[in-house]
């Protein structure tokens, strides 16, 4: 997102707030947690504001379309409050701040206009990231993204693919595709006719340069046969597969109104594993939603269990003003909603830990991304399944020679929470 709004505003970023003329937080409010600290951080702000009074601050994503006037109210120093559909706005926002000096806020849903003003692609890497939808139409009882991100809306399949081959001729080989709830994608077509995320998929797949492609987060409502079959016929949908459940109990799940029942979700992974069997499932569980019991608890850990799910995004329950959860009994003790996520993370960890070591002497095909973070004489790259692999630098190669290109690296040893291998030669598919 710092990208982005760089290169919205066409102004140099800074790590140092102390150096800025502009200070902007993009937030969250999916978690208490996290919009917690932007509180914080806006108070260490508002002593830089004393010191300069003509610098402008500003919040924007989901608190700020959540708050609107109100966060203005709490937080005097801020100037300007954008959604996450405004992004494109904020010049003209930041210069009617500088004229009419007061504060400016604008949390609308504009919808299209926002893709119709994205900065041109830049590609820094041979990985990138391709928004090609936002908001949320699901309205799930815990989550405030419909209210804040609005209704789905899909960016025109033509605009899309046309930043798809912009990255390719920069460089990218890998591409993930980017949406509150992707595979709901319905992108027009220059005809009006809608085109749906595993079509798209197809389509990006054809484009010379391009060889991985990812795609989160999903909804399971919309994991449908048409994406199991592009995971059957496309070789470069990567072999790895993020796909929220939030819960195994069935009662759990109409509570927070997901429209699909623990079997329901198991029976489209095992459909999906007959095409793809050693795909690498991984999702997202919130522990602790009000009325959550021991057996509800004990159910989402069979699905882990069963399914072999290996990696997760998981949560403690905390309420969200404005979502129907919230007029519920925040009823599960914090103790024990800490003592179930624990047993749930070391489940995740024993499945992850498994299957590193099953890859061990196993061959995978490398996108080589950096050098190694901890030792400059090695390099890094991810496996299909989205794994982190540092391997040492062959003799004799320039590794800047090495940097985007496909590898075969042999597995030689599983980490806790990586691998390491040796490269055994080139695995680019184009030559």
């Amino acid at each position: 997102m710092g990208d982005v709004l760089a290169s919205t505003l066409h102004m140099q970023a800074t790590d140092n707030p102390a150096e800025a003329d502009v200070l902007l937080v993009n937030t969250c409010s999916v978690r208490e947690k996290a919009e917690s600290k932007v509180f914080s951080l806006l108070g260490e702000w508002r002593l830089l504001k004393e010191q300069h009074p003509h610098l402008i601050i500003g919040v924007g994503g989901c608190v700020a379309s959540q708050e609107g006037e109100t966060l203005v109210r709490a937080a005097p120093q801020v100037d300007l409050v954008f959604g996450p559909q405004t992004v494109h706005r904020l010049p003209e926002m930041i210069a009617d701040v500088r004229r009419q000096g007061r504060s400016v806020v604008d949390v609308s849903f504009p919808e299209i206009e926002k893709f119709d003003s994205l900065p041109a692609p830049r590609a820094e890497g041979p990985t990138a990231f391709l928004s090609i939808m936002e908001g949320c139409s699901k309205y799930c009882s815990f989550c405030v993204v419909p209210y804040t991100r609005g209704d789905e809306i899909s960016r025109p399949f033509e605009s899309v693919m046309r930043e798809v081959h912009e990255l390719a001729a920069q460089g990218v080989r890998e591409i993930t595709l980017l949406g509150q709830n992707v595979n709901a994608y319905a992108g027009p077509m220059d005809d009006g006719v809608c085109v749906d995320l595993a079509t798209l998929i197809h389509h990006v797949a054809a484009v010379q340069g391009v060889e991985r492609i990812r795609f989160t987060t999903s909804h399971p409502l919309e994991f449908d046969d048409s994406l199991i079959e592009a995971y059957a016929n496309v070789p470069k949908l990567a072999n790895h597969l993020h796909l929220p459940v939030q819960s195994g109990s069935d009662r759990v799940l109409a509570a927070m109104k997901r429209g699909y029942t623990a079997l329901e979700f198991k029976a489209r992974i095992r459909q999906l594993r007959q095409v793809r069997p050693d795909i690498s499932v991984t999702s997202d569980f919130i522990v602790g939603f009000p009325g959550e019991t021991d057996r509800d608890h004990e159910a989402t850990m069979r699905l882990v269990r069963e399914l072999d799910i290996d990696q997760s995004f998981s949560f403690l329950y905390s309420r969200r003003p404005g979502t129907p959860a919230a007029g519920l009994s925040d009823d599960v003790p914090h103790a024990e909603k800490q003592a179930r996520l624990a047993a749930l993370q070391q489940l995740l960890e024993d499945n992850a830990t498994r299957r590193n070591q099953s890859m061990v002497g196993s061959r995978q095909r490398i996108l080589v991304e950096r050098t190694s973070r901890k030792d400059e004489r090695e390099l890094a790259g991810r496996t299909e399944d989205n794994r982190w692999v540092n391997f040492p630098i062959p003799a004799g190669v320039d590794p800047q020679q090495l940097l985007g290109r496909f590898l075969e690296v042999e597995i030689t040893e599983a980490k806790r929470h990586s691998l390491r291998g040796r490269c055994v030669g080139a695995a680019d598919t184009d030559g």
